[in-house]
């Protein structure tokens, strides 16, 4: 079985800064420290039935101030085929010519800025918008992370995807769905997923589940995979890791292993939620 890892992130502390890794500054996990060390491609080991084949590289905050750096890590480091989804402040009225300047790296595909609380606002900003529309010229995707229970944040992007039809849209991790299905939050996710859904150029990654629960079950993982299956379809999902988050839970064979073995999916579907769906929403073959 094939598999490209659409969200990842990989580590090198002599090089990079990653302000967020240290143990004085957020987020203050007790456990941090089993992340607060190198990661590299070496270190994406799977069981002897599984290959990986490529991988999504996310910006790991490796210099927030010069983003491009870590591309030229990755790009210097990495031997297997990888697209990287970059980092860059687009609130910034001179994002375009950092956009410029990242254009030059060869796996470029993409960027990421974190949402989460200050969702809406960022999504309503005319700065945020014009720079979205700027990814969509260029066929550059944009990586979503927000919690899908923010019903003002959900409707700020259905606005720009209203008029940015062509703008690629990725929500990671879900869009951090609660556990439990039949309270609140849980119906509030799945109605904002649901209208997201309406949006062809919408996709989303299913990761980070040892975030908000470092015991989560396979059970958990498939009441999210089934809802967006139902509701995005399945070109539209992707099974993800978050390495090397995940080791807050397990292992990265043991959490492939889990979507492999526990969930229940046919080899036709596993073919498209580990590699080809992959494939498409991140341009490996454009």
């Amino acid at each position: 079985m094939d598999i490209i890892d659409p969200h990842l992130h990989l580590f090198s502390l002599e090089q990079g800064q990653y302000d967020w890794l240290k143990p004085t500054n957020p987020p203050y996990w007790s456990d941090k420290n089993k992340i607060n060390r190198n990661f590299s491609q070496q270190d994406l080991s799977l069981a002897p039935e599984q290959t990986l084949v490529g991988f999504v590289h996310i910006e790991a905050g490796f210099d927030n101030a010069h983003p491009w750096r870590e591309l030229d890590w990755l790009e210097q480091d990495c031997s297997l085929p990888f697209k990287s989804v970059a980092g860059g402040d687009l609130t910034r009225e001179d994002f375009p010519s950092l956009l410029s300047k990242l254009q030059t790296r060869s796996s470029l595909i993409g960027f990421r800025h974190i949402l989460d609380e200050e969702a809406n606002t960022l999504l309503s900003s005319a700065v945020f918008q014009q720079n979205l529309s700027l990814l969509a010229q260029h066929r550059l995707s944009f990586d979503a992370q927000f919690s899908l229970q923010d019903e003002c944040a959900t409707q700020a992007l259905c606005n720009i995807l209203d008029t940015l039809p062509q703008l690629r849209v990725i929500i990671n991790h879900g869009g951090w769905p609660p556990a439990a299905k039949k309270n609140k939050a849980w119906q509030q996710w799945y109605r904002q997923l649901s209208k997201l859904a309406q949006y062809p150029n919408v996709a989303i990654k299913l990761s980070g589940w040892e975030m908000p629960n470092r015991t989560y079950t396979p059970d958990d993982l498939l009441l999210c995979l089934t809802a967006c299956l139902q509701t995005m379809g399945d070109k539209r999902v992707m099974l993800a890791s978050n390495f090397p988050l995940t080791l807050f839970r397990c292992s990265y064979a043991e959490l492939w292993q889990t979507y492999a073995q526990k969930l229940g999916l046919s080899e036709s579907l596993k073919t498209l939620l580990f590699c080809d769906n992959s494939l498409f929403w991140y341009r490996f073959k454009d």
